[in-house]
């Protein structure tokens, strides 16, 4: 099956809403598509401020303590693992 072309993009936002309202199997053979790696990459971060309690602070810090790992990564573990839970529960979320 012959495959449409990808137009040209003016640029990065142009080519998002491009892809946000067409199939890419219009435009792609996925049959030929071959899986790649990327050891090194590494997820954006962004640095945010996050005002908690005192005494909760000082929990995880312990709790990180006892787990032997920085508290910051403790952080995120917890939060991820939350989130997760949340969004499995809600099924209108994959909608």
């Amino acid at each position: 099956m012959r495959k449409k072309k990808i137009p040209k993009f003016s640029n990065e936002a142009e080519e998002r809403l491009f892809w946000q309202l067409h199939d890419s199997s219009d435009y792609i053979d996925w049959s030929q598509a071959t899986k790649v790696s990327f050891p090194n990459l590494k997820p954006s971060k962004i640095t945010i401020s996050l005002r908690l309690p005192e005494m909760l602070l000082n929990d995880i810090k312990m709790l990180a303590n006892k787990k032997d790992i920085p508290y910051q990564s403790l952080i995120k573990v917890l939060l991820a693992a939350k989130v997760q839970e949340e969004m499995k529960q809600d099924p209108k979320f994959y909608d």
